[in-house]
């Protein structure tokens, strides 16, 4: 099946599009935006939390950011093997679209690895501490969506 460059244009612009969605949900859910606070000083200084709970977020987020670096440096990866096969190909063949998949695969680990951890830290609060969360969730999900 041969596929023209138009398609491998195209392949390579939905998978930028898409490597940037994920860290774009990655940021909202978070990163500390500059007008506002991030997700995980909220938690600590907004909310009244126990020094079990400190101790656990403290946990949970050192593991997630081991994750979620390891994650961002296979996207980078997969980037620079979509790069390497499109100088080296005509057309967006097996070697592009594997190189593709490779990206969507490490960014769909990442955004489910981000919903994971989201969950985690929500088990460690009770159900108050866990309604603001919940309602700074809602705030940076849907941010400029109006």
């Amino acid at each position: 099946m041969k596929v023209s460059v138009r398609s491998a244009i195209i392949t390579v612009v939905l998978a930028f599009a898409a490597g940037i969605a994920g860290m774009w949900l990655g940021h909202q859910l978070l990163a500390a935006p500059p007008q506002d606070r991030s997700l995980h000083a909220m938690v600590h200084d907004e909310v009244s939390l126990t020094a079990e709970q400190e101790n656990a977020l403290h946990s949970l987020e050192a593991d997630f950011v081991a994750r979620r670096q390891a994650l961002e440096g296979e996207m980078r990866e997969a980037n620079a093997e979509l790069a390497a096969a499109i100088q080296a190909s005509e057309t967006a063949g097996p070697a592009v679209e594997g190189a593709v998949q490779h990206f969507h695969d490490a960014m769909g680990a990442l955004q489910t690895e981000t919903i994971a951890h989201v969950f985690a830290m929500r088990k460690v609060l009770t159900p108050d501490q866990r309604r603001k969360f919940d309602d700074r969730i809602g705030e940076a999900l849907t941010a400029g969506a109006e």
